[in-house]
């Protein structure tokens, strides 16, 4: 029960870091911060940012599972919204990595999340969209 407690408040403290960092005006400091949340929060960002869906998935394999389903939630939404920074393809590859990441936690996670839901159908109609 402490564990699941200290997972969410990693994840809620991890998700008002990201909003602070998407209020910043200037791409270049966005960049920055996105770096340094990967880094504090999921493990380093030159192998995250580059790792396939199925390399970082394996990377965290020796996590507990609670806390593992915890860092693939915050990668995905790095992903998701590191995407919005880059062009294509760039931002494509990130918005595929996100939405994998997004179903595999559909299907692991135990829990039904309706924003988790609305960033996947969103990245679904960027994809008919194109």
């Amino acid at each position: 029960m402490l564990e699941r407690d200290y997972i969410m408040r990693l994840i809620q403290e991890f998700m008002a870091a990201l909003e602070r960092m998407l209020e910043k005006p200037e791409i270049e400091a966005r960049r920055k911060e996105i770096q340094t949340l990967y880094d504090k929060y999921v493990g380093p960002y030159a192998f995250y940012h580059t790792a396939t869906v199925e390399e970082a998935l394996e990377a965290l394999e020796g996590v507990d599972e609670e806390h593992r389903i915890g860092k693939i939630e915050m990668l995905a939404e790095l992903c998701y919204n590191e995407a919005r920074m880059f062009s294509k393809p760039e931002s494509d590859m990130l918005l595929d990595k996100a939405y994998q990441l997004f179903d595999y936690l559909e299907h692991n996670s135990g829990t039904f999340s309706f924003d988790r839901r609305n960033k996947m159908n969103f990245i679904m109609s960027q994809k008919v969209n194109e």
